[in-house]
């Protein structure tokens, strides 16, 4: 990638919520800080979808859009977006991209296009925000400067009424440089009047509180502005759950090890992007794993840039407060930290839609549909949750109860009996997280519960 690379191995709504916190002294992560990066703007272009083939003179109502082959700024990762959220892209989305500063041109790619069980519950603040769009799920190109889509709608006479469009209308295609901004962007105060230059001065002191409020937020873990919070031994980790929960029977925990975690300072979050203030549920009941849908054509090295990416096409594409998933883990098997409001909090993320109080949701990058996930990608899913699900006292083989918000599974309101670990589609009919890697899910509650000593 060019400019920045990270690498990967390298609203307030409960001020006086009781968090069961496992605390490590910060001393311990001091020498860390000093090795901060500043956060990476990036980039989206947007591309309007056009007709294609023969439907040409049907317009918007055309059953094939695209974008013809062109040239185009560089970008790494791509998505379509439309106006209503609620509308279903039925039909299949490709891509071919060129490889930047080649000839190079890739065979066509399939976009996943069922994206809309992710996000935040129906008739939450988020969801109703008026900012929110659909969007396929965002695919991982690598560095590429041409581009060329193709949307083909699944035609049904029968559900589709006469000049009505197949396709969802206001199709846009996004092309993501998670990098820097290039010359000639809408950076705020280039060639500015004094109201542009204020402007860009009061969003720079926003984007610079943003950023403060998210290190802060994991301040009892590691020195503010850290890029890794470090993991601890197991006994390390249950001396100081005792520590936090000093009026509580002083039984032996049952809690893994605490992993090391690259923060969002450690993966370039530009935080200006997100909306403003941390939001919180109650507690963590339990964990859905979920697959990006992304590709696997990434190197570790390049898995900062791909949750940067993730995270400007969940915000800025898809409307969304901040990225979806709590955490994020890559083939290597490093930990990263998703939304913006402490690695040990109990944060709403919006990952399963319908189950996204007292959950968390964790996303391995690449696709698992006919690919299996790397062991050290399930290793990390398992001590993830053995720590995080211990300090909430949940037992990683267990059941637990969670209230439907409303989807295409369950109804609003239905109280659902759900493994601790699920996948996905557990709460929601969908492929996530992918075939191979939900039929490695039992072996991964077993091994979070080993790793709690149960």
């Amino acid at each position: 990638m060019r400019g920045f690379l990270a690498s990967s191995v390298g609203v307030t709504c409960a001020a006086a919520l009781a968090l069961p916190l496992a605390l490590s002294a910060p001393a311990q992560a001091g020498p860390l800080a000093a090795t901060t990066e500043p956060a990476v703007p990036g980039s989206t272009q947007s591309l309007p979808l056009v007709p294609l083939g023969d439907g040409r003179a049907l317009g918007s109502a055309a059953p094939e859009q695209g974008v013809v082959r062109r040239a185009v700024r560089s970008f790494s990762l791509v998505g379509v977006i439309w106006d209503d959220p609620d509308t279903e892209l039925r039909g299949s989305v490709q891509v071919r991209t060129r490889a930047f500063g080649t000839r190079h041109w890739t065979g066509w790619q399939d976009i996943e296009t069922h994206n809309h069980e992710h996000g935040a519950d129906p008739d939450s603040a988020e969801s109703a925000s008026g900012r929110v769009r659909g969007s396929t799920a965002p695919l991982w190109v690598g560095d590429s400067d041409g581009v060329e889509v193709r949307v083909q709608a699944e035609v049904d006479e029968r559900a589709t009424a006469p000049g009505e469009s197949p396709l969802p209308r206001g199709m846009h295609l996004e092309l993501v440089d998670p990098d820097e901004e290039p010359s000639g962007g809408r950076s705020a105060g280039t060639n500015a009047g004094t109201d542009s230059a204020t402007t860009a001065l009061d969003a720079a002191a926003a984007t610079r509180s943003a950023a403060h409020e998210a290190t802060a937020a994991n301040a009892a873990l590691a020195p503010l502005g850290a890029t890794v919070i470090p993991a601890l031994s197991k006994a390390r980790t249950e001396r100081e759950f005792l520590a936090a929960h000093p009026g509580e029977p002083r039984a032996k925990p049952y809690i893994g090890a605490r992993p090391r975690i690259v923060t969002r300072r450690g993966w370039g979050a530009n935080e200006g992007l997100r909306e403003h203030g941390l939001v919180y549920t109650k507690k963590v009941k339990a964990a859905f794993v979920h697959h990006t849908a992304s590709g696997n054509n990434y190197r570790c090295s390049q898995a900062s840039s791909v949750i940067r990416s993730i995270y400007r096409y969940h915000v800025k594409s898809s409307g969304w407060r901040d990225i979806g998933y709590n955490f994020l883990v890559d083939k290597c098997g490093n930990i990263y930290e998703g939304r913006a409001g402490g690695v040990a909090k109990p944060v709403m993320g919006a990952h399963t839609l319908g189950f996204n109080n007292d959950t968390m949701g964790i996303a391995v990058l690449g696709t698992f549909a006919d690919t299996r996930p790397a062991a050290a990608a399930l290793r990390a899913v398992a001590r993830l949750t053995a720590w995080k699900l211990g300090l909430y006292g949940v037992n990683p083989r267990g059941k637990t109860y969670l209230k439907s918000g409303g989807g295409n599974l369950y109804r609003k309101g239905k109280n659902v009996r759900l493994n601790v670990i699920s996948g996905h589609r557990d709460g929601f009919a969908t492929e996530c997280p992918g075939r191979l890697l939900y039929g490695k899910l039992g072996s991964a509650r077993t091994t979070s519960a080993r790793y709690q000593g149960r």
